[in-house]
């Protein structure tokens, strides 16, 4: 089941891999893990060198879009089985925060 992430198109947000054994015990992985857009105009992906993170950065335009980070769970060089998240990401667009009010120069009436 994939991870849900609303943004405004004003945002970013660091998702983070933490990786785990199935017995819940922290486990290495084999290379760098890499991440992937499905729509480049809606988020960018920006990973960190270890591949451990990476800044999901949200496009100008309100959309949906899917996140996949990929790696290999097998330490021998020679072998891959790669395992795989997704995190579905909403743009929205941003809300008015303010009104912007100013006031013109006094005139006589």
């Amino acid at each position: 089941m994939p991870v849900t992430i609303a943004l405004t198109n004003e945002q970013k947000v660091t998702a983070t891999l933490s990786p785990t054994t199935g017995a819940g015990n922290p486990a290495t992985l084999d290379g760098t893990p890499t991440w992937t857009s499905s729509d480049e105009s809606v988020a960018t992906c920006v990973p960190s060198a270890d591949g451990l993170s990476c800044e999901i950065v949200s496009g100008s335009a309100p959309g949906t879009c899917t996140v996949i980070v990929t790696a290999d769970a097998d330490l021998d060089a020679t072998e891959v089985r790669e395992i795989s998240d997704t995190i579905a990401v909403n743009i929205v667009a941003a809300e008015a925060a303010g009104l912007g009010l100013g006031l013109g120069e006094p005139t006589n009436k």
